[in-house]
């Protein structure tokens, strides 16, 4: 009998160990020991502690910038600032104050940029459209499905992709689905039906509704291009 509880803010280790428990996965979880469960809340813990000093880090830098720094040097921190809160959507426990400190130090180094740039017609245009696109990128991060698609070692196998689009819940994939290009999607599209098929009476009606779902937004972005 297992007496390891889930995680109420699981990692991406743990929250991919929980999408591979839905039968349609490639390789599924079946049976698993409170050994199993706890190995991958290990790997989260360990990623995030390693996350902790990185960031610390990156702050004792930010905070020791001069204000006649090169251009290249900010350049470089405000991009290392950007991969961090990527890397802090898909960690586990509440990263709000972490994410919170990183859109204000970058706030910081872009109000620095936009002064440089004050009387740039095309260059004020250029930050504000960087500005708007991070914005949203930052939105997207929110759901823990992008922020486990998009890290760099994503868990996330590309023959696991529509067994994730069909399980994982319906706003996260609404937000995923924008990631991938109409190709890709038809692709899933046509995977996940192979899934179902296959599956036959192991598939539930939300699972069905859901394939439903992605081969009318493949068959849609299609018809629309």
């Amino acid at each position: 009998m297992r007496r390891v509880p889930f995680s109420e803010l699981p990692g991406r280790h743990e929250r991919h160990f929980r999408r591979r428990m839905h039968p349609l996965f490639p390789r599924p979880v079946g049976e698993f020991t409170d050994d199993d469960l706890l190995e991958v809340q290990r790997l989260d813990h360990e990623e995030l502690l390693a996350y902790l000093r990185s960031l610390r880090e990156l702050v004792q830098r930010a905070a020791s910038l001069r204000p006649s720094e090169e251009t290249q040097v900010v350049l470089d921190l405000k991009a290392e600032l950007e991969k961090h809160y990527e890397e802090a959507c898909g960690l586990a426990d509440a990263q709000g104050n972490n994410k919170e400190a990183i859109r204000h130090l970058i706030e910081v180094i872009m109000r620095t940029i936009r002064q440089s740039a004050a009387g740039d017609p095309l260059a004020e245009q250029e930050l504000a459209q960087e500005e708007e696109a991070r914005r949203l990128h930052f939105q997207l991060l929110e759901f823990p499905l992008v922020a486990d698609l998009l890290h760099p070692d994503t868990l996330i196998q590309p023959d696991e992709l529509a067994a994730v689009l069909l399980t994982d819940p319906q706003e996260e994939v609404e937000a995923a689905i924008g990631l991938f290009d109409q190709d890709q999607l038809e692709t899933l599209a046509r995977q996940a039906r192979d899934l179902v098929v296959r599956a036959q009476a192991g598939v539930d009606d939300e699972v069905r509704e859901r394939l439903a779902w992605l081969e009318a937004r493949a068959a849609g972005g299609k018809s629309s291009g």
